[in-house]
């Protein structure tokens, strides 16, 4: 019997929207009916009071404990981006203070610091999502050496034309092709070229990842409501889709 494609809901990021959840409790509610929806994993991140996306260990545990106490046993990834704490240094001594850890953290490889901070949270059992945002991104993990270590791979171009952002998928696909790298990949996109990097995703059987913090818009164009009406899109397009064709992931082709 096939593997079910996996779903992952990003729940909201520095997205501003109405049902973009902040507070651990709203973090938690949105968790919680997305997994009902049909989603197997959630990245988040967390905010402080000030409603400022924040590292803080703190404010994390927050909303660690608040998910895991309405979905147990649910998967959460938590953000490590450089666009909350910039410099590196600082962001590894905010991620070492961490009590409470997430079961992994997205890692995005063309940040300064991150093999370092890869490096600890290994060292600490929180499992690794490599963030693909590039070639560039690609080449740096390739040479990084990370790979076997990592639990799966991101490949997240952020066009916002489709036609580039499929494109752009391809190619950082190709580069992992090329290393021989066989981790589980999962595709997004952001806005509305979420959709199109989706269905070539699909097509080749990879996981994907949808939410607020990458789209706003469901596949028709309408406005989604939350984060479940996306992840509701999602998992429609995984049944139309089917079974992956039999073809070969070392191809990259889009």
């Amino acid at each position: 019997m096939p593997r079910p494609v996996f779903l992952q809901a990003a729940l909201n990021g520095d997205r501003v929207h109405p049902a973009a959840p902040r507070t651990p409790a709203a973090i938690a509610a949105a968790a919680q009916a997305a997994v009902r929806a049909g989603a197997h994993s959630v990245h988040v991140h967390a905010f402080d009071a000030a409603g400022h996306e924040t590292l803080d260990g703190r404010a994390c545990a927050q909303v660690l404990q608040a998910i895991r106490e309405r979905t147990p046993g649910t998967p959460i990834s938590l953000t490590t981006s450089a666009t909350i704490v910039p410099d590196p240094a600082q962001r590894l001594r905010v991620v070492q203070a961490w009590e409470h850890l997430p079961d992994l953290v997205t890692a995005n490889q063309g940040e300064p610091g991150i093999a370092a901070l890869c490096e600890h949270l290994l060292a600490r059992g929180v499992a690794i999502e490599a963030g693909l945002l590039t070639t560039a991104d690609a080449h740096a993990f390739v040479r990084s050496g990370l790979a076997a270590r990592c639990r799966r791979v991101l490949i997240e171009p952020l066009d916002l034309d489709p036609d580039v952002a499929v494109q752009h998928a391809a190619a950082i696909e190709a580069v992992l092709a090329g290393a021989g790298i066989p981790l589980e990949q999962v595709h997004h996109g952001f806005g509305m070229a979420c959709w199109a990097v989706h269905r070539r995703a699909l097509e080749r059987g990879h996981g994907i990842r949808t939410g607020l913090e990458d789209v706003t818009l469901l596949p028709s164009g309408q406005p989604a409501a939350d984060n479940a009406a996306l992840v509701a899109a999602a998992v429609e397009m995984i049944a139309i889709a089917g079974p992956p064709a039999d073809r070969s992931r070392g191809e990259a082709d889009p």
